[in-house]
């Protein structure tokens, strides 16, 4: 009795071991992947906008202009405006050239990783840089009014005049 009682006592600590600690193991790994397209970097703005004149000034808010930058990268961007002449047509036509056309974006509203900083005040006869966008970490947007102020001279003549505010980011 003695043998059976001590063989039973082996076979069940060997039991125990085995089910407690088992001798194989199994594993299996997957490598798992997946790509992350970038997109484009757009801009948008109104198609049209009034400016209202008060003295020797009209002035007015582009609004809203949106820079959209799915690139998802780390590059930043800069946003630009240039105008051209303002002209008033027949019967009497006139033109105030775009030597007198400032643009002054508003602190940007930014969704996303980017830092915004509006440009000041440049005249935009040529291309400017109005917003520059650094400390971008993947996708971002910005959107800003664009606030111009048309200087009028001093022979201006009266009636409806017309231009071309033109953006661009790159």
């Amino acid at each position: 009795m003695r043998k059976s009682l001590f063989a039973t006592a082996a076979v069940a600590s060997a039991l125990a071991a085995a089910v407690i600690a088992p001798g194989v193991s199994n594993a299996a790994d997957t490598v798992v992947t997946f790509t992350v397209a970038g997109g484009a970097l757009t801009i948008t703005a109104p198609a049209t906008q009034a400016l209202t004149v008060t003295g020797n000034q009209a002035t007015g808010g582009i609004t809203p202009v949106v820079v959209s930058d799915q690139r998802r990268g780390i590059n930043g961007w800069v946003a630009s405006a240039v105008s051209t002449a303002f002209t008033k047509a027949a019967p009497n036509p006139a033109s105030i050239p775009a030597t007198a056309v400032a643009y002054q974006g508003t602190i940007a509203t930014i969704t996303g990783i980017a830092v915004v900083t509006p440009a000041l005040a440049p005249v935009i006869d040529t291309t400017k840089a109005v917003q520059t966008a650094t400390a971008v970490i993947g996708a971002n947007t910005a959107t800003w009014t664009g606030n111009v102020t048309v200087t009028l001279p001093t022979n201006v003549v009266a009636g409806d005049y017309s231009g071309t505010i033109t953006h661009s980011v790159a």
